[in-house]
């Protein structure tokens, strides 16, 4: 019966979003471990309206200006738990949307900064996302990104992490290994986009090339 497969596939995908929620609440230390130096580095100097895309349970928080206003928009409901929970610790008033980065629920130009860490690999349409980061953010605005993405083309890593995508996608929230992301962040039409290679020290090596930087939305003139 069709509406009894169209419940098993969303408890399916509920749990898969519960079982990642608690996955990720239990590996952000080592995460935040390897990340730590270009979070401190990127993240501190922003002021005003933040908002961050995908904040899972919460693990930048401890390297934002106590001063900005945090808002983050948030998908899987199961994370907005531990998120509440982590800000409750550190002090910090948050504001917590539930929706989808292709259709931010905010307001055009309303955003001083937004930043995504290891999000846009699990986007339905990073060209979409990156149009809503432009819209909402204020003229001069900046985007910050830490982002794993597909290792160069015809090496042996980019093979296997085409090759593991559809399994990969299922078991760790729809995270796509071979996204060519630093390519649509340079058609995006951002202003003074600016960023790094490096890899991450991790036995899991499709997930270990990234890119860290920052992109200006254009100030009107």
């Amino acid at each position: 019966m069709p509406h009894q497969d169209a419940y098993r596939s969303h408890r399916r995908h509920g749990l898969v979003q519960r079982l990642f929620a608690w996955m990720l609440a239990r590996s952000e230390g080592v995460t935040n471990r390897l990340l730590e130096t270009r979070k401190r580095a990127l993240f501190s100097g922003l002021r005003g309206t933040v908002v961050e895309l995908g904040p899972g349970t919460g693990a930048n928080l401890p390297y934002l200006p106590r001063e900005v206003r945090w808002i983050g928009v948030e998908p899987n409901p199961y994370m907005h738990r531990y998120l509440r929970e982590k800000a409750a610790r550190l002090g910090r008033e948050i504001s917590l949307l539930c929706g989808m980065a292709e259709q931010l629920p905010l307001a055009g130009e309303s955003a001083d900064a937004v930043i995504t860490t290891l999000v846009l690999c699990s986007v339905d349409n990073v060209p979409q996302v990156l149009g809503e980061v432009r819209r909402v953010l204020r003229p001069g605005g900046r985007f910050i990104f830490i982002e794993h993405v597909a290792a160069p083309r015809g090496t042996l890593l980019r093979r296997i992490q085409e090759a593991v995508r559809p399994v990969w996608t299922v078991v760790a929230d729809g995270c796509h290994p071979d996204r060519e992301t630093w390519a649509a962040l340079e058609a995006a039409g951002f202003s003074d986009l600016r960023y790094e290679r490096f890899e991450l020290p991790v036995p899991l090596k499709i997930i270990a090339p990234c890119i860290a930087g920052s992109a200006v939305k254009e100030a009107v003139t």
